[in-house]
């Protein structure tokens, strides 16, 4: 009798045993499974933030190779101010040598601070309304700046979108384990460039 309870009690023993194995397994198995797929998610939407990047980098070059074309277009009509050209020409060559997010965007600010004295000159010119070639280059350079506004939006919120989702447990710590940093580059319009510069022709 005494040996038929030892033995249901070792059985007893080995079945808890064998049932706390497999609630590890499965608990393990389950954890990898969640850090795999947090790691997934964080890693797709880095790669949104810089594909939405992407998109707001090629507006900002074709933004840059309608200028050459803008100002000879001008030149043709009217006396611009040799300052003015430089400004434009140096902030265009700031903006393709810009590297980073943050460098390209406040590149592209004092481009637009820069050429606003030439788009202002078919006030001073008239003649400029009538020039097909400046009419057309002003369309272009405006749909590329509502492009670049929209990609801009667009970029925001991919930022946002990655940050949150690197912020909140559990996956912040797979963020930490994993290398994965907040993305600070949010694209804001720099105040000077709002400002309006004075201008004499």
């Amino acid at each position: 009798m005494a040996q038929l309870l030892e033995g249901n009690s070792s059985g007893g023993a080995m079945k808890k045993g064998l049932i706390g194995l497999i609630v590890a397994v499965v608990l393990i198995g389950f954890l990898a499974m969640s850090f795999v797929s947090a790691h997934n998610n964080i890693a797709v939407k880095s790669n949104a933030t810089d594909a939405a990047f992407h998109d707001i980098d090629i507006n900002l070059q074709r933004r840059a190779d309608l200028i050459p074309n803008l100002v000879a277009s001008v030149k043709g009509y009217a006396k611009v101010e040799t300052d003015i050209l430089t400004k434009i020409a140096e902030a265009r060559n700031g903006l393709l040598q810009a590297q980073t997010p943050g460098e390209k965007l406040a590149a592209n600010d004092r481009l637009s601070t820069a050429i606003l004295p030439l788009m202002r000159m078919q006030e001073a010119y008239p003649d400029l309304k009538s020039n097909q070639q400046f009419m057309r280059l002003e369309d272009e350079l405006s749909g590329t700046e509502n492009r670049i506004a929209v990609t801009r939006k667009r970029y925001n919120d991919t930022v946002l979108d990655y940050n949150n989702a690197i912020s909140v447990f559990p996956a912040s710590l797979v963020a930490s384990m994993s290398g994965y940093h907040r993305k600070d580059t949010y694209y804001t319009a720099d105040p000077a460039s709002q400002a309006a510069p004075k201008v004499s022709f």
